[in-house]
């Protein structure tokens, strides 16, 4: 038997990385799985091979930070499987890299609301089928960038600080109810994004991106980046009854780098 057998989980950022590898797993572990992304193809495809592993899934299209969409979500998953007991808030956007003197509010409010305000309309409307169902779980996927500071990144790590506060808030609030919140905040996380962010962090510092890629790996002490797999394992316990004593954590999984 499966470590979420039985359950039904949302996945939000599921039309790849860490969306879709946790879609995947939690399948494997027994899940019914609702993938939900902005990419109709993407969040798709990521529902097929859920399926075709033999699993239960389905894609719904969705902003997460958007409330109709998000509406319309959360009742697709009850239409489809009954009842809602697991939420993973893993949408989000790394936003631009540019000092914050040339942040423009445009930028601000777009990674403000893909990474925070996603996962308070998540929860806002999850929360009433989860108190129906007698309980859940949720997790909130931050960021190292919400414990310390990034430079050119402003609105990426008040976002992540954002949702390290309201996994506390939330954790207190909900606990009464038998409803879990929790948080992982990974560090550097091999794959496309992190390409993207070392590309930029490289172009505004004016060295080469090598040298910048270098730099962020040697400031972990176990020397590596983590892995899409090391944040689903993470993310996974939490969701799970090997958990079920545990709310109002932030675990880092982050190779060991220090949060300050």
């Amino acid at each position: 038997m499966g470590l979420l057998e039985g359950k039904v989980a949302i996945i939000t950022g599921a039309s790849k990385g860490i969306g879709r590898a946790l879609s995947l797993r939690f399948a494997r572990e027994g899940a019914a799985v609702v993938c939900a992304a902005r990419s109709a193809d993407l969040v798709k495809e990521t529902a097929a091979q859920v399926t075709q592993a033999g699993g239960q899934a389905i894609a719904v299209v969705c902003d997460a930070a958007i409330e109709d969409e998000v509406r319309r979500l959360v009742a697709a998953g009850v239409q489809a499987f009954g009842k809602v007991d697991v939420l993973v808030n893993n949408a989000g956007d790394g936003g631009p890299t540019k000092p914050v003197q040339h942040y423009e509010m445009e930028d601000w409010r777009y990674t403000i609301d893909s990474c925070l305000t996603s996962s308070y309309l998540c929860t806002r409307f999850v929360v009433p089928e989860m108190l129906k169902a007698g309980g859940g779980a949720i997790v909130n996927i931050s960021s190292m960038a919400g414990r310390r500071g990034l430079p050119f990144r402003i609105g990426y790590c008040s976002a992540k600080a954002g949702q390290v506060g309201m996994t506390y808030g939330m954790a207190v609030e909900l606990a009464p109810h038998g409803i879990r919140v929790n948080c992982v905040a990974p560090g550097a996380v091999e794959g496309d994004r992190i390409d993207r962010v070392i590309a930029g962090q490289a172009q505004v510092r004016g060295i080469p991106v090598d040298e910048m890629r270098k730099a962020m790996i040697e400031r972990s002490p176990l020397k590596r980046m983590v892995t899409a797999d090391d944040i689903v394992d993470a993310t996974l316990y939490f969701c799970s009854d090997m958990a079920r004593s545990v709310s109002g954590q932030v675990l880092a999984v982050n190779a060991g780098e220090p949060a300050g």
